[in-house]
């Protein structure tokens, strides 16, 4: 593994521990959960019964979120400490969510084409290969099924409010934790998965607001983003 993805991975593991604070350094992905899984649930008919991936799911914020709706819900992630966090809160809530430390690559060698759902929010920016996890999303996910990715755009107004703003004004995230060169542009994310057979079928950016808590959707894609894509029926 390249020495700079064992410290991405070395970030997430120092937060495992107030991960569940909605107070704390995971504040925001508190605040937007809940438009999150509204998203994946209203475009792929409904979470109940489904089979869902939650790649680079930490401490199980969205797994746990998509469970209580109904889903068969495994959560993967190498942050060995988020995973321990996740599996705690989940007993402690009386979920049942397979959480792994995996990559996706090992995973799809086992279980591709298994899941009908494969979800890796809040990930890409942080991973040095982008396009190899799009890849493994698309082998996981069933003929038909639906991937879904947020991530940050790479544009000056996204380093101002992403970076700038939650990083080193309002100190809503940790500094550091998001490296302006590893943001990915929705024209590249909309080429990985087309090149990995996904069918791009929506892109919608998200607004946040941290001093009022608010999340919406239906914006330009100029920061935060949402993009829902379709594996191809027929692989043959």
């Amino acid at each position: 593994m390249p020495s700079n993805q064992q410290a991405e991975l070395d970030k997430f593991d120092a937060m495992a521990a107030d991960w569940w604070d909605p107070t704390g350094d995971m504040r925001p992905l508190h605040d937007i959960n809940p438009l999150r899984t509204a998203y994946i649930e209203r475009r792929a008919n409904g979470l109940k019964g489904k089979r869902v991936l939650d790649v680079g799911c930490g401490a199980g914020l969205l797994a746990e979120a998509m469970a209580a709706r109904g889903a068969r819900v495994t959560g993967i992630d190498l942050a060995e400490q988020a995973i321990g966090a996740a599996r705690r809160h989940a007993g402690q809530s009386g979920l049942a969510i397979d959480y792994r430390v995996v990559s996706t690559r090992d995973l799809a060698a086992e279980l591709a084409g298994e899941f009908d759902i494969v979800v890796a929010y809040e990930m890409l920016e942080h991973v040095d290969q982008p396009a190899y996890v799009v890849e493994d999303c698309a082998r996981l996910a069933a003929p038909g099924g639906h991937t879904f990715f947020s991530t940050i755009n790479r544009t000056p107004m996204a380093w101002a409010l992403a970076i700038g703003g939650a990083e080193y004004v309002l100190r809503l995230l940790p500094r550091g934790t998001h490296e302006y060169a590893k943001l990915v542009k929705p024209a590249e994310l909309s080429a990985h998965c087309r090149h990995a057979g996904l069918d791009v079928v929506d892109i919608s950016g998200m607004r946040y607001n941290p001093l009022t808590r608010h999340a919406s959707l239906g914006h330009r894609p100029d920061v935060n983003y949402f993009l829902h894509a379709r594996r191809t029926e027929d692989d043959s």
